[in-house]
């Protein structure tokens, strides 16, 4: 079944990226962009654009929780998990405070844990 939902993922690894956006196609997603950059992925989203962000937290160019930030700002109500292999309390918590839904592990157990945790958190609304 088809998922009139838009995601952005916003990682800096492109496996990971082609990993997410063919998994999450085939679950159904059928708006899905991807960006290696995340200054890429900030300037293409205009506050309305996307109904949730996957967004890593280690990226060299920006860290995700200065891009979650930003985000927010566009759009406090934006729905967002954050993706991390590194998961110490303090980052989680930072994220949440400033507005992360939600967050999965990298690497991850199983895609389809990726794709529940987003309709999770979308149905949460």
């Amino acid at each position: 079944m088809e998922k009139d939902i838009t995601v952005f993922v916003i990682d800096d690894e492109m496996e990971i990226l082609k990993m997410l956006e063919n998994h999450l196609k085939k679950s159904g997603f059928k708006n899905v962009r991807t960006f290696s950059n995340p200054l890429d992925g900030l300037k293409s989203y205009n506050g309305s654009n996307a109904d949730i962000v996957l967004l890593d937290i280690m990226m060299p160019q920006m860290d995700g929780i200065e891009v979650l930030d930003k985000l927010k700002e566009k759009n406090k109500d934006l729905r967002v998990v954050m993706m991390t292999a590194y998961s110490t309390l303090d980052r989680v918590l930072k994220s949440h405070k400033i507005g992360a839904d939600s967050y999965v592990l990298k690497p991850f157990k199983s895609l389809k844990d990726v794709s529940s945790k987003i309709e999770e958190v979308l149905a949460e609304k």
